[in-house]
């Protein structure tokens, strides 16, 4: 299933780039398992997303738990968290 990944912040920092399409592997059905995959890629992702927990996701601009179902998603958002002011 090809899925577009959306990165900000310091997430978008270690990756290298703000956004990029990918064709997710079999087994790769939650937001969790999302993380891990991407982080065994290696590099800057191995870096952005070496602390799950220190991550937010949304799916198709509505935000979920790490243990949320990707489904049927157009796109997934990953970040940290967002503080205010």
């Amino acid at each position: 299933m090809a899925l577009d990944l959306l990165y900000f912040a310091w997430v978008r920092e270690a990756v290298g780039t703000g956004q990029e399409r990918v064709e997710l592997p079999e087994g790769v059905t939650t937001i969790s398992a999302l993380v891990d995959w991407l982080a065994a890629r290696g590099g800057g992702y191995a870096e952005a997303f070496a602390q799950p927990d220190r991550i937010r996701a949304a799916i198709d601009e509505r935000f979920v738990p790490l243990d949320a179902t990707i489904g049927s998603a157009r796109e997934v958002a990953l970040f940290p968290p967002v503080t205010g002011g």
